[in-house]
């Protein structure tokens, strides 16, 4: 069975932490210390809500749950009391580790621990005696998130024992794709690195450089970010990874150029159905042929979505009212549309991410790969506006590489090269220049409505 601390003895030999601008957690300290107080086995057996700001400490104290905790609750920052206190009733939580700068949140559990860093003393044996349960949160993009069940043996189902990798990401290791370059941080022997929410950019960029990062990861919107700030040089990784977002074939020809000498792939995964696949020949989409491969992750196509059979994904949702997480075939329906052009597929949106022209339907995520593919373009965010004949037309934000350029001649020129690549009621109706476009704490493309 794997566990944290097994990993980290495995290459206690390197200097390795997990790190934030503001706290370092040192790998091999755990080996007599511990974030929780001196006594994590205060919390064994326990269903335990880990709601803790800074990600140097909520990896503490992950290192610290497992194997002691029956259920681990990651709560991602920015969650109101209420959705807490939802979590909480359907993980039958009994147990609040909060962070010891914050005041705790009010929910009624029998214990309640701070984590803190520099880890404390052990003064009682840890307890190795649970194959903890992780309990993520889907996204929420189509509806309020839904509670994932996962042990190690799920989330760690595509990592293999990897040579020394140091690592960094933008993620959120609270959420799947975070807690997934967490992990292979801890398989690759080497240090994790995290960006703040607060830092921005450049101080991340910085941070990361003088580590001397060999693999990084984040959303494509994550790296267009990047590629805005003018600061991606600070870096000069060995390994580029992005997932958690439809990587188009802009964004990817862009960090070709910046950094020529890295391996760049783009990872399709969800909460749900785990790890399915990377894609390292430099093109959006994916083979179809994969459809056919036999390996332990099959894939089929059911009315336009992909859906997953793979022993990575989740066990279960939870909750009383939850329905089953796979049809009778034990697939995973993702909810991701692709369509298949000259044998490969691509993703085009969500299932329910789609705007409506006059009975037709868009999916954002087509309108803004043409839009990103013009050369004054660095990222676009395209979205409904009511129309009283059709019910809404398409109009899109966009970010232009040149902040200077002219904005009435070059929307008339993205306009007409929109209008010349994809059908009539697809084409944007309208821009708006904007100098950036938000993301959620998740590094996804914020949605209207």
């Amino acid at each position: 069975m794997p566990t944290l601390l097994r990993l980290i003895e495995r290459a206690s030999g390197h200097d390795r932490v997990v790190a934030t601008r503001g706290y370092v957690a040192p790998l091999a300290d755990f080996a007599w210390g511990a974030s929780l107080g001196s006594h994590p086995s205060d919390l064994a057996g326990r269903s335990v809500l880990l709601c803790v700001g800074d990600m140097a400490k909520a990896a503490a104290a992950l290192i610290d749950l497992d194997c002691c905790a029956r259920r681990i609750v990651l709560c991602p920052p920015g969650w109101d009391h209420a959705l807490l206190a939802v979590a909480a009733q359907d993980a039958e939580v009994d147990a609040l580790v909060y962070d010891d700068e914050r005041v705790a949140p009010p929910i009624s559990v029998d214990v309640a621990i701070p984590c803190g860093l520099p880890l404390r003393p052990l003064r009682s044996p840890r307890v190795e005696a649970y194959e903890t349960e992780w309990i993520l949160p889907t996204s929420g993009t189509s509806g309020p998130p839904k509670l994932v069940v996962h042990t190690l043996r799920t989330l760690m189902g595509a990592i293999a024992d990897a040579p020394l990798q140091q690592w960094a990401t933008f993620y959120d290791i609270r959420r799947y794709g975070g807690l997934q370059i967490f992990l292979r941080a801890l398989a690759g022997r080497g240090s994790l690195r995290l960006a703040g929410a607060v830092e921005g950019v450049g101080g991340a960029l910085s941070r990361f450089g003088a580590a001397r990062i060999t693999h990084i990861s984040g959303t494509p919107s994550h790296w267009r970010n990047v590629l805005m700030s003018g600061e991606g040089r600070l870096i000069d990784p060995d390994y580029i990874r992005l997932s958690g977002e439809i990587a188009d074939d802009a964004v990817l020809r862009a960090l070709r150029a910046l950094y020529p000498r890295a391996r760049i792939e783009h990872a399709y995964a969800s909460t749900e159905a785990g790890v399915v696949f990377a894609v390292d020949d430099g093109r959006s989409g994916f083979p179809a042929s994969w459809l056919e491969r036999d390996e332990p992750v099959q894939m089929r196509i059911v009315d336009g979505a992909l859906c997953v059979r793979s022993d990575r994904r989740a066990l279960r949702f939870l909750g009383a009212t939850s329905l089953p997480i796979t049809d009778g075939d034990g697939f995973v329906d993702t909810g991701d549309q692709v369509e298949q052009r000259d044998g490969r597929l691509y993703f085009v949106g969500r299932r329910g991410g789609v705007i409506n022209v006059g009975g037709a339907k868009v999916h954002p995520e087509e309108v803004e790969a043409v839009l990103n593919a013009h050369a004054a373009v660095r990222a676009s965010r395209a979205y409904a506006r009511k129309n009283p004949v059709t019910g809404a037309v398409v109009f899109a934000e966009v970010v232009l590489r040149d902040e200077r350029t002219a904005h009435a001649e070059c929307e008339r020129e993205i306009l007409a090269a929109c209008r010349a690549q994809l059908p009539r009621h697809m084409a944007p109706a309208g821009l708006r220049f904007v100098a950036n476009l938000p993301i959620t704490d998740g590094g996804k493309l914020f949605r209207h409505g």
